[in-house]
């Protein structure tokens, strides 16, 4: 048996969660009626599978096996993607609506110094396409968010004008 690294449980997690929400947004591309958010959440799925299969091929190579959890680790994001919220309300409960910010998750998966080259630059890319990633939910959320308000502005403005 292999020596255990000790980042073996972060490799697992991305594998698990990354597969888990790719299926989830991909579930929530075929739901949606707009087509450019339905665009965005397919790519965005290809990448969060992709992830999920790297990383687990990741675990292989080290000479362990992907353990999955006793949950299912994508019901909460199953969960708002098959509410009737509106899109943009899914991103914004999916917590999808900010982009990265100054500080995120992925800034102390490089304090463990015992990480590998291979895994390293496994977890640089996979860091900066979900960096990325962010940055494509927010522009969506944006839009989505800015079409809602003026709808709603329109609405106002029509129920003013038949008082």
């Amino acid at each position: 048996m292999p020596t255990k690294p000790s980042y073996l449980g972060l490799l697992n997690a991305i594998a698990v969660g990354e597969t888990a929400a790719g299926e989830a947004l991909g579930e929530w591309a075929d739901m949606t009626t707009d087509k450019r958010l339905a665009k965005t959440l397919r790519l965005i799925a290809l990448r969060e599978a992709e992830h999920g299969l790297a990383f687990a091929k990741r675990i292989m190579e080290l000479g362990f096996d992907v353990r999955q959890p006793d949950h299912d680790p994508g019901a909460s994001i199953r969960k708002v993607v098959h509410s009737n919220r509106s899109d943009a309300s899914k991103l914004r409960a999916l917590k999808f609506h900010k982009g990265p910010g100054a500080t995120d998750v992925f800034d102390s998966m490089f304090s463990d110094k015992t990480i590998d080259p291979v895994t390293g630059g496994l977890l640089g890319r996979y860091i900066a396409e979900e960096r990325d990633t962010g940055w494509k939910f927010k522009a969506e959320y944006d839009r989505l968010h800015a079409r809602e308000q003026a709808k709603k502005q329109r609405a106002t403005a029509k129920a003013a004008a038949g008082n």
